[in-house]
């Protein structure tokens, strides 16, 4: 991929020292480092909107299903479920 654009950063002294070392620890030229590390959070930042989609997505699905009388009561799960785990331990 060709390299284009240049980004200029202002951080503390000590910071870019510590990092221009650790980059040198492991032969990596620091804008590399960067590169991946910007990277890494572009693509965290788009897993973590594409799952906020999905769980809004369900929950909006959950309340119109309520909102059609296909809801189960708390207390009908808990029952069940008590029922299920009473099974389960063979009483």
């Amino acid at each position: 991929m060709a390299k284009e654009s240049v980004f200029t950063l202002k951080l503390e002294p000590e910071l870019r020292d510590a990092f221009m070392a650790e980059a040198e620890a492991t032969h990596r030229p620091a804008s590399q480092v960067v590169r991946e590390l910007m990277r890494e959070f572009v693509q965290k930042q788009q897993e973590s909107r594409s799952y906020e989609a999905f769980v809004a997505s369900k929950v909006a699905e959950g309340l119109a299903s309520v909102r059609r009388g296909e809801g189960i009561s708390n207390e009908v799960v808990e029952a069940e479920f008590t029922e299920r785990r009473r099974r389960a331990r063979g009483e």
